[in-house]
């Protein structure tokens, strides 16, 4: 992928004309936007959509056949340590021999020079990170002992280690418990306050208003991009789920109107 070194985006991430295949198959093309600054954003679209490739190829972890993308107006290798990245789950190899603050080290590898140990400082971050998530009494725990939505955890808690400024996450929520849920609403509310940028596959409908301040719809192409207040639409859910869709009744529809009249109210 060509990924720009010029000063003209200034967004935490802008994608430009990027599309991409897999296994011979075109899974996205030609997805543009730019998102702002200091705000929570959700990709939202079917199984299928390509909204884990999406990333992916945001992160330069799967190859794309065109386009152009920029982190605060440059590359990636540029802007890496200021990009923080939270794969699915299911991608972990949780049966490696890792504790839980090891895990949450990592983080910091960006901060430290090759081979160089971590600090006081950085295991100060690290713990602190485990604080924030709830996770400190287990810092001692193997991996592959926790549950799901504790494994969750770590990983975030390994993100926030990184003290990145853009955070780039596959589904944090996804199957996860009503505590890891409200840990991650938490997290949110905090990064927003200090002016970062989170960028979440997420596949709750019922949630996206309240959680999110925008949505990326996708579809193999991009329907929409936009504040919830604007993009959150019938007309824009119809052309993402098309036929699929079956939330879509009156309830549903009630809901909608109702969260995104509360986000009008808090602006």
């Amino acid at each position: 992928m060509n990924r720009s070194n010029s000063n003209t985006y200034t967004s935490p991430l802008s994608v430009q004309h990027l599309s991409m295949r897999y296994h011979h198959k075109p899974v996205l093309t030609d997805v543009s936007f730019e998102i702002p600054e200091g705000k929570t954003i959700a990709i939202v679209g079917p199984n299928g959509a390509g909204k884990s490739t999406l990333l992916k190829g945001i992160m330069g972890l799967e190859p794309s056949i065109e386009g152009l993308v920029s982190f605060f107006g440059e590359s990636l290798d540029k802007k890496r340590q200021a990009t923080a990245y939270v794969p699915q789950r299911e991608e972990i190899d949780w049966d490696f021999p890792i504790n839980v603050l090891d895990v949450v080290l990592m983080g910091r590898h960006g901060h430290l020079k090759l081979w160089q140990r971590p600090s006081q400082l950085d295991i100060d971050i690290a713990e602190q990170a485990l604080k924030d998530l709830k996770m400190w009494e287990f810092k001692e725990r193997q991996i592959s002992q926790l549950s799901g939505g504790q494994q969750q955890r770590v990983f975030l808690a390994r993100a926030l280690a990184q003290q990145a400024t853009l955070y780039l996450m596959d589904e944090p929520f996804a199957g996860v418990d009503v505590a890891t849920e409200q840990a991650i609403i938490e997290l949110f509310k905090d990064l927003k306050s200090q002016g970062k940028t989170i960028v979440c596959v997420h596949h709750d409908l019922n949630t996206v208003g309240e959680y999110f301040d925008w949505i990326i719809f996708i579809n193999a192409r991009l329907i929409a991009a936009g504040p919830v207040v604007e993009v959150l639409t019938k007309e824009n859910l119809n052309k993402t789920y098309g036929g699929r869709l079956s939330l879509l009744n009156d309830l549903t529809e009630q809901m909608y109107r109702s969260q995104l009249n509360k986000a009008h109210d808090t602006d």
